[in-house]
């Protein structure tokens, strides 16, 4: 049995829609708004390539920004054409609240941080229904004050946040929650809820806004858009859009709490402000001067690329207000009567009705309110993101020619990068921007309620416009070359599990030409990355910021280089996730065994290098401490163990897959060829457990750890001394709190030591720590890997678990408690607080507020406080999968210790779970037919299909 009962989940309204032939047109409106564009890489202009000081927050209201556009709770069209939002202002604040305020990285002591308070709270994969909430204090928001108090605490202080400034004391703030319901898939509604959670009046100006973006500033465009107010046969007022990519709209708003203002405004830059230059006006900024600072001259009443319906409310103690805004096609039109309540109430059914049938198995309420709001934070951070590395460098006709310095800085060997997409974003505050490994990971999560869109996400980085002519996918844009863990082919085989348990069908198709562009960027990482030429690999930064002692993105102080354990176990992990994709497509196509049989080959070689005992001059292994450490290779040819118990010392655990001949056995020639190299290389063969002696239904392990190896290193993960904590594993080891590790060169000193949470430094990290936190990915993955070990191993293989408790158990079983541990940092304790909320003790003791989760970026290595950037659904969102209960022979087992998380059966699946529950891939006939994979809707170029050798 499926873990996921696909009939359930797509004889639901939602389901349906999501996967009938009109879901593209459904999905053309969504939350893509991005919530901070100032203040990115790609508004910068500057010559020295400072972001954050070239574009800041202050011009954002006043300045029209090139590659997209921001805005509180906001929602467009995939090409980001028509955008809408909310803003507000309480008449105390110097500034109206269009969009999220946060620190930049200089200003905050822990780096940049968004400083509001808001929540995603539902959403369905087709947009039908959306809705978050957002809390905005009566009193003036202290800008200052949190820009001072920050400035003056050092990295070893906490942050200071928007609750600590007491602006939220005694409940003096307004609830502003904000939905979308779609009519039709054209047809939509934004509803405002405005409630007054204080025992005293308060005054509030509410302001749905309908813009069209700029494009006009920067080329010759003679079709400007216009919205242009009019008048319906009963008097009221509406607005005609017109825009040359877009068909004509209508846009109508009312409300039954107060009459509504239709102003007007340009979206350009106010260049009087700024730059001191003449310019006509009404600029970007004109609401807010009009209403803050009372000039009538900044805004119009009948046209404009801006228009907001103002609605001015007077909201006594604990009272509501409701403000709408609807925009449909013109041709839509019709004088049907409308209710639009009735609409939100038929599409929230259809939303609880989904989530129904997708948490059927799950019988505790928090945590299926848990796993929904995770689900909903992954669909609100979908964005636009347009990026042309060409023109950014060369600059746009009808604007100032960039520096000459720009041709030597940032990015300058990515120009074919042309970006223009619906992509998901790690967090649309502070990281407004894809990064290779985070895409992944978010690609798994949103695998488990749109696969499709899952599918889309991952083709996009192999696409030519994204993955380098030399194979190598982009980072992130504060450095597109960048090393990134490898884990897109990880990614794309969970995603094609979860989509066949779905669906019931099996997408090769996506699977090949994943495949395909896969085997250029593994080419790429065997060509730039393997600095001697023996399979150990160096990677780089990988994603882990201040693990280790230097900047592994710089060249070292040292000199030389440092041989990395995980970039090595990494690469072992890309040749088993190949080899296993592509014995998946020998299924269909038996020309793919030999190239299966090559990463298999692959693999090994790596294991030998990196496995070998002390003395040998590739290994990793350290025969003393038993653990994997990297190597500093001197330029003098000596090399130095770096012994810092790290996550980089684990991840070689994540390298393993079972080869089992029930799967694959039957695939021509892939036996005598495994055979054939077995039998010629013993002392490869050696590194496969008991490859001549099968195990359960002939079954080889592969792993760079045989099970000694793996004792030792699962001895310190599970010691809640040194890794475990009560809420996963840890990034560093507790044994470095008392004992850090120093190490010295040049008369300097360099240290790494045990830090919980935020680091106390500023150096190659920023408000990132791999230093102690618990991160959402690594315990993902290091569940998942043992519950593949367990696949071989099975019952009887036991370890102890925690460390030092004489408690044995199975590996499957261990899996579970530790995804148990993962999912408690979300759930309520017994004393009915979430330890993820730990910063927010206002918000917990309020009843209203106690179901309102964040999901951070990391969490506290000691209590599972949230930190780091607080709306990181994007890979944290893997907790929905951890949520998802198994249905396969260990769905009856029990929490092994604490309390239980209130999941049925096991405490979590990981996708490993979800592959092992789907039917085994059965060998088919060769079939030459295929069926194109369907394109995302902003990209129209057909996919290729290129292939390349892995050799050096």
């Amino acid at each position: 049995m499926p873990p996921l009962r696909a009939a359930n989940l797509l004889a639901t309204i939602e389901g349906s829609r999501l996967h009938s032939a009109d879901c593209g047109h459904w999905q053309r409106w969504g939350p893509y708004l991005s919530e901070r564009q100032w203040g990115t890489v790609r508004e910068d202009y500057s010559a020295n390539g400072t972001a954050w000081d070239s574009f800041p927050h202050d011009h954002a209201r006043s300045r029209a920004y090139r590659w997209g556009e921001d805005g509180i709770a906001g929602f467009s069209d995939d090409w980001l054409n028509w955008c809408v939002s909310l803003a507000l202002w309480n008449r105390k604040d110097p500034i109206i609240k269009e969009r999220l305020f946060g620190l930049t990285n200089s200003q905050g002591n822990h780096g940049e941080d968004v400083k509001e308070l808001y929540f995603y709270l539902d959403g369905t994969p087709t947009h039908s229904y959306m809705r978050m909430l957002y809390k905005y204090p009566h009193a003036a928001y202290p800008y200052e004050d949190l820009i001072e108090e920050n400035a003056r605490r050092g990295g070893d202080m906490p942050e200071y946040e928007i609750l600590d400034t007491g602006v939220f004391d005694d409940a003096r703030y307004f609830d502003v929650q904000v939905e979308y319901a779609k009519h039709t898939p054209d047809d939509i509604v934004m509803r405002v809820t405005v409630e007054n959670r204080a025992d005293e009046a308060a005054s509030l100006d509410v302001l749905p806004q309908i813009w069209a973006r700029n494009a006009w500033s920067w080329k010759e465009n003679k079709d400007k858009p216009r919205l242009v107010a009019g008048t319906d046969h009963d008097g009221a007022v509406h607005l005609a859009g017109h825009h040359f990519r877009h068909e004509p709209i209508v846009v109508t708003a009312w409300s039954n709490d107060a009459p509504l203002t239709w102003l007007f405004c340009e979206n350009d830059t106010n260049v009087k402000r700024l730059f001191n230059m003449e310019g006509a006006g009404p600029f970007k900024d004109g609401f807010n001067d009009y209403l803050v600072h009372g000039d009538a001259n900044a805004i119009r009443h009948d046209a404009g690329t801006k228009a907001a319906a103002h609605a001015a409310l007077e909201l006594g103690p604990h009272a509501r207000a409701v403000v709408y805004l609807r925009w449909r096609p013109q041709s839509a039109i019709d004088e049907t009567p409308f209710d639009a309540d009735a609409l939100f109430a038929r599409r929230i059914a259809e939303a609880d009705e989904f989530y129904g049938a997708l948490q059927h198995e799950i019988t505790d309420t928090d945590a299926r309110l848990v796993q929904r709001q995770a689900l909903a934070g992954m669909l609100w951070s979908k964005q636009y993101y347009q990026y042309d590395v060409q023109r950014w460098l060369d600059g746009d006709p009808l604007q100032p020619r960039p520096p000459a310095e720009r041709k030597r800085g940032r990015n300058v060997d990515w120009r074919h990068l042309c970006n223009a997409d619906i992509v998901s974003m790690p967090d649309k505050w502070e990281y407004p921007w894809y990064a290779s490994w985070d895409l992944a990971f978010h690609a798994a999560a949103f695998a488990l309620i749109d696969p499709a869109f899952a599918k889309k996400q991952l083709l996009l980085l192999v696409k030519d416009r994204y993955q380098h002519p030399n194979g190598q996918l982009p980072a992130y844009e504060w450095a597109l070359s960048d090393a990134n863990p490898p884990v897109h082919a990880w990614a794309a085989w969970r995603v094609y599990e979860i989509d066949r348990a779905l669906t019931g069908k099996a997408d090769r198709d996506f699977l090949e030409l994943v495949f395909h562009k896969l085997l250029l960027n593994f080419s790429w990482w065997v060509n730039r990355k393997d600095a001697d030429g023996h399979n150990i690999f160096q990677g780089g930064f990988l994603g882990l910021d201040n693990v280790g002692i230097f900047d592994r993105s710089s060249p070292l102080p040292t000199g030389g280089h440092i041989d990395q354990a995980d970039g090595t176990a990494w690469m072992a992990a890309y040749a088993l996730d190949l080899m296993r994709i592509a014995l998946e497509l020998a299924c269909a196509n038996h020309v793919f065994v030999d190239i299966g049989v090559k990463f298999f080959e692959h693999f090994l070689y790596i294991a030998e290098a990196v496995s070998c005992d002390d003395g040998c001059d590739t290994g990793l292994w350290d025969g003393q401490d038993e653990f994997f450490y990297d190597k500093l290779r001197l330029p003098d040819g000596s090399n130095i163990p770096m012994r810092v118990r790290s996550i980089v010392g684990l991840i070689p655990l994540f390298a393993v897959h079972v080869l089992e001949e029930r799967l694959h056995g039957g695939l021509p020639g892939l036996r005598e060829r495994l055979a054939w190299f077995l039998e010629h290389r013993p002392d490869l063969a050696k590194l496969v457990s008991r490859w001549n002696e099968p195990g359960k239904g002939n079954a080889l392990l592969l792993s760079l750890l045989r099970g000694h190896r793996m004792k030792a290193l699962l001895r310190r993960a599970l010691d809640e001394s040194e890794f475990l904590s009560d809420h996963g594993v840890r990034g560093l080891s507790r044994f470095h709190r008392d004992q850090p590790f120093v190490f010295q060169h040049d008369g300097n000193s360099f240290c790494v030591k045990y830090l919980p949470a935020e680091s106390d430094t500023r150096v190659f990290g920023g408000n990132s720590n791999w230093r102690g936190p618990v991160w959402m990915p690594v315990n993902y993955l290091l569940i998942e890997s043992l519950y593949e070990f367990h696949r071989y191993y099975g019952d009887d293989f036991r370890v102890e678990y925690p460390t030092g408790s004489g408690q044995k158990f199975s590996l499957a079983e261990i899996a579970d408690e530790l995804a148990r541990r993962a999912t408690t940092l979300f759930l309520k304790n017994r004393d009915g607080e979430r330890p993820v909320m730990g910063a927010y003790p206002l918000l917990q003791a309020d009843p209203r507020s106690q179901d309102l989760i964040l999901f951070h970026e990391y969490f506290h290595g000691d209590n599972g406080r949230g930190v780091g950037a607080s709306h990181q659904t994007g890979w944290t969102g893997l907790v929905a999968l951890l949520l998802q209960p198994r249905a396969m022979a260990a769905s009856g087992n029990v929490p092994l210790t604490g309390e239980s998380a209130g999941v049925s059966g096991a405490a979590a699946a990981s996708a490993a779970t979800v592959a092992a529950a789907t039917q085994p891939a059965v060998v088919e006939p060769a079939s030459t037919s295929k069926a194109p994979v369907s394109e995302e809707p902003v990209s129209k170029e057909p996919a290729s299909s290129l292939a390349t050798t892995t050799a050096k």
